[in-house]
Parts: structure tokens; sequence; C-alpha cells
């Protein structure tokens, strides 16, 4: 939906390694729709509405998707920051904390359960 309503967007992965891989990822998924994004490394990534990088790198944007284990720092200068929760148990630990983070700062997460 950012995309259609021509949002910037920045996806913060956990490392380079985990940077590459999913931009490896955008150019095949989702089958039939492409992605337009681009690593913050790469020399033109200020041409695709999608950065794609390390939480070193974010700047001002619309929407941000956290897929590290930590907080994004002053989360309430975005419009959105989307947070995704692992299923595994033993790997949602670092999403409770995230959770507690915004909530110290006067925000109000909202949860969305995609898939049960």
């Amino acid at each position: 939906m950012a995309l259609e309503r021509n949002q910037k967007i920045y996806v913060i992965t956990s490392s380079e390694t985990a940077t590459e891989q999913l931009d490896e990822l955008m150019w095949e998924y989702p089958k039939g729709r492409f992605i337009p994004h681009s690593s913050i490394k790469a020399p033109d990534h200020s041409m695709a509405p999608v950065h794609i990088g390390e939480l070193s790198g974010l700047n001002p944007t619309d929407v941000v998707i956290n897929l590290c284990t930590i907080a994004v720092p002053e989360p309430q200068r975005f419009n959105r920051v989307l947070e995704i929760v692992p299923y595994a148990n033993d790997e949602r630990e670092a999403s409770r904390v995230k959770f507690k983070t915004y909530r110290n700062l006067g925000l109000n997460p909202q949860t969305h359960e995609i898939n049960k």
C-alpha cells in the first residue's frame, strides 16, 4: 500500500549479508510483481522508492519496516514503523523488548496478526 501511495520505504536489516539476501529475494518475489528497490550502498539508490540497509543508514522516510532486533530510534519521526514479529517463540523476545521500548516512549503500538 505504501508503494501505491508513493511513499518512501526503508527496510532495516540486521547485517550487510541480510541486506544482500533481501535484495536478491526482492528481485524474485512476489512472483509477477516487481518491487522497485535498492540497497542504500548502491550508487543510484535514491532512484528507488524502497531502500534496504542497516539501522545506521536510516534517513528520513515515510515508512520503516524493521527486520532487526533493535527498536527504531526516535520512531515518532516516521509516519509508520512496522515491526515483523517472528513466529518462533525463542526469537520473539527482541520483539517484546521493542514493543516495551515504544510504549515507554509514549507510543501506542498496534498489533496485527497476519498468519495464525
